[in-house]
């Protein structure tokens, strides 16, 4: 999946293009001055104005970005709550939910995933919020019925919280004997490539976590399968030639 659809110009609150200056230019956060990183992290989606953005999460984006310079297939943890948060689902589920959002909705955030986890980077304030969200409609995964337990528990990843997100560079693991590659423990499906990505709100991700439910209930009911039609006609002799008219000239 790609992130050349570029959900900030069809989301009703995105905050413009998301597009920033040249990468030749620094800017200035809150946490002081943030150096591009060379492009040569294109090749995973990851540019350097992405790998700024995600770099100015921590106390010294400085040092974040001159590790990953060290070490571009290395992971790291980044802070939330200042940038973004993050929204942590089982993988299936994730999967629907992303589809949701980019079949029918406006698209999403940075995705990555992590042990068999997904992560969906989220609008700060997405972790307070959603969980409210999600029992105030009844689809909260602590409830009861049958209706809550369709959404799987959401981990919700906010001001105070910590993840473990993908390298700028993709990592290739090394093929075993067998010929076949073991999948990457953490890479990303959306990379970030702008100072500024569009972040999903909490009302966005309701929307797609109760669509997903819901495509998911569907798959697990299977549909009535309709009666035989009643013939008024005697039954067909077993032993008669069959013609196919649609040949005929």
């Amino acid at each position: 999946m790609s992130s050349d659809r570029n959900p900030a110009s069809i989301a009703p609150d995105s905050p413009g293009s998301g597009r920033s200056p040249s990468t030749s230019q620094s800017q200035s956060t809150g946490h002081g001055i943030v150096e591009p990183l060379p492009d040569r992290f294109d090749v995973s989606g990851v540019t350097s104005e992405g790998a700024a953005w995600l770099a100015s999460t921590g106390t010294y984006p400085r040092g974040t970005l001159a590790f990953w310079e060290d070490r571009p297939t290395a992971p790291v943890v980044l802070s939330c709550g200042f940038a973004f948060d993050v929204v942590n689902t089982p993988a299936v589920f994730g999967r629907r939910m992303l589809d949701r959002l980019w079949d029918e909705g406006p698209g999403s955030g940075p995705v990555a995933t992590y042990r068999g986890r997904m992560l969906l980077f989220a609008a700060p304030g997405t972790a307070q919020r959603l969980p409210a969200l999600l029992e105030w409609e009844e689809w909260g995964s602590g409830g009861a019925s049958e209706r809550a337990r369709s959404v799987p528990p959401l981990l919700c990843h906010g001001t105070g919280d910590a993840v473990t997100v993908p390298p700028p560079a993709p990592t290739v693991p090394a093929a075993p004997r067998t010929g076949s590659r073991p999948p990457a423990e953490s890479r990303w499906l959306v990379a970030p490539d702008t100072r500024h990505p569009w972040l999903p709100t909490p009302a966005i991700l309701l929307w797609a976590a109760i669509r997903a439910a819901r495509s998911a209930a569907r798959r697990r009911i299977p549909e009535p399968s309709p009666d035989p039609p009643i013939s008024i006609f005697p039954p067909a002799d077993q032993d008669a030639k069959v013609y196919d008219v649609s040949r005929r000239r």
